[in-house]
This record gives structure tokens, sequence and C-alpha cells, in this order.
């Protein structure tokens, strides 16, 4: 009987901390979005996402501003650091809130205390739950929408995020 706890309390652990569905169909063309740059090239203007970065692979990472926490910094610090190794790969960081003002003033913190190099902040004006036709699952700490010669080659539902699950996002990059 202890023998049958211990598996079930195994698996609904494991469950609970699962991956989620979030993102694009593989293979999908990827459509554009507007966001306000807070960080990168663009800073301080209204852009598409994805006619900014056009064919080149680009890495969309979508955080809910209630999900942000610490973890979640250091994988895409690391994901930034680790991405300097392939050219022309540009991390697109966008945030889903409803309070774009205070995301926007914070922004340039986080910049600040994390110095991305290859990472561009932005915030998504419109719906928190991202783009529609993007299908954000918001249940998701961080979702990855891995993007080459714009379909989607990958995505992710991290519902608990790290830097130890960069090296996922770096396979699918190569």
């Amino acid at each position: 009987m202890v023998r049958i706890w211990c598996l079930c309390l195994l698996f609904t652990s494991t469950t609970a901390m699962a991956d989620v569905t979030s993102g694009p169909p593989v293979g999908q063309a990827v459509e554009g979005f507007s966001v306000e740059a807070v960080t990168g090239t663009s800073s301080g203007q209204k852009v598409d996402a994805v006619a900014t970065r056009g064919a080149k692979p680009t890495v969309y990472a979508f955080i809910p501003t209630d999900k942000w926490s610490r973890p979640s910094a250091r994988f895409l610090k690391k994901l930034d650091s680790e991405i300097g190794s392939l050219s022309d790969v540009q991390v697109v960081a966008v945030w889903l809130t409803s309070d774009v003002n205070a995301s926007k003033e914070y922004l340039p913190k986080a910049q600040q205390s994390l110095q991305f190099g290859r990472t561009d902040l932005t915030v998504f004006a419109g719906d928190a739950s991202g783009p529609g036709s993007w299908g954000i699952n918001t249940d998701a700490d961080v979702t990855i929408v891995v993007v080459k010669e714009g379909k989607v080659g990958q995505t992710f539902g991290f519902v608990s995020v790290n830097e130890t699950v960069v090296e996922q996002v770096m396979t699918a990059l190569k």
C-alpha cells in the first residue's frame, strides 16, 4: 500500500511540473504582432516584432508579468549568453501584461541589472494573453517560440523554468 501511495505521489508531483502546450504549431508561418520596444535597437518605438527580424533566426520569449521570477531571469540571461555563439540570432522577450506603463518603467531596470547583449525587451500592448494567432498559454512561466526563416521551428511552454533548460532551446536553434 505504501508503494502505491509513493508512486501516486511521484506521478502527481511530476505532472504538476510538466510543460504545457503553448505557441503556434511547428512549421506554421509566423504572423506579425505589434510591441513597444523598451530596450534594444528599436527602443522607444512601436514595431512589428516579426517584420523587424525578417527571416533571421529568432527566439521569442513570451513572459506573463505575474510569472516573472529570478529563475526566469536566470534562464533569459543564460540564453542571451549562449546565443552569442550563433550569428544573427536574437531573443525578443515579450512582456504580457495588463499594465503596459508599469512594464515599460520596469524593463530598463531589468536590462541594467541583467545586461542583455542579444535580447530585446518589449511589451505587448494588446491582450495580456498575447497575440491571438500565437496561441500563448499563460499557464506557462515562459513560452519560447524558435523561428527560422519565418516559420516555427519548435515551441516550449515551460511551467517551471530556469537556466538548466537553455540547452533544449539551443538544440532547437541548431
